[in-house]
């Protein structure tokens, strides 16, 4: 009898640890897309913006690919879509230039 209780609360170990590191992978799973789904919303806004405010011809497919390749690659570049993105959301076009230059300088001309 003994034998088949240790069977079982091993049986029960493993399939509870299994199931606990299935949850801490899909958490991190997740965790990890959203950062990406930000990082995409930033640089298409930036990219968007600057067509929209300075070059109407503005490639902003090519801006948003070279913005995600560089941020995947750069911390740095992550951080300056980000601040650049929240620095002209409100903001003019004119006052988005002058002030939001250093952030943005990185992700746009």
């Amino acid at each position: 009898m003994p034998k088949v209780l240790l069977r079982k609360e091993l049986k029960a170990t493993l399939l509870a640890a299994s199931f606990m590191a299935a949850i801490i992978m899909t958490a991190s799973t997740l965790a990890d897309g959203c950062g990406k789904v930000d990082e995409i919303f930033d640089c298409d806004q930036v990219c968007s913006r600057y067509r929209d405010c300075f070059d109407s011809g503005y490639d902003v497919d090519g801006c948003r690919s070279r913005c995600r390749t560089n941020s995947d690659n750069n911390p740095s570049i992550r951080s300056d879509a980000d601040q650049c993105e929240a620095c002209i959301d409100d903001k003019s076009c004119a006052s988005g230039a002058f002030n939001c230059a250093t952030s943005c300088g990185t992700i746009v001309p």
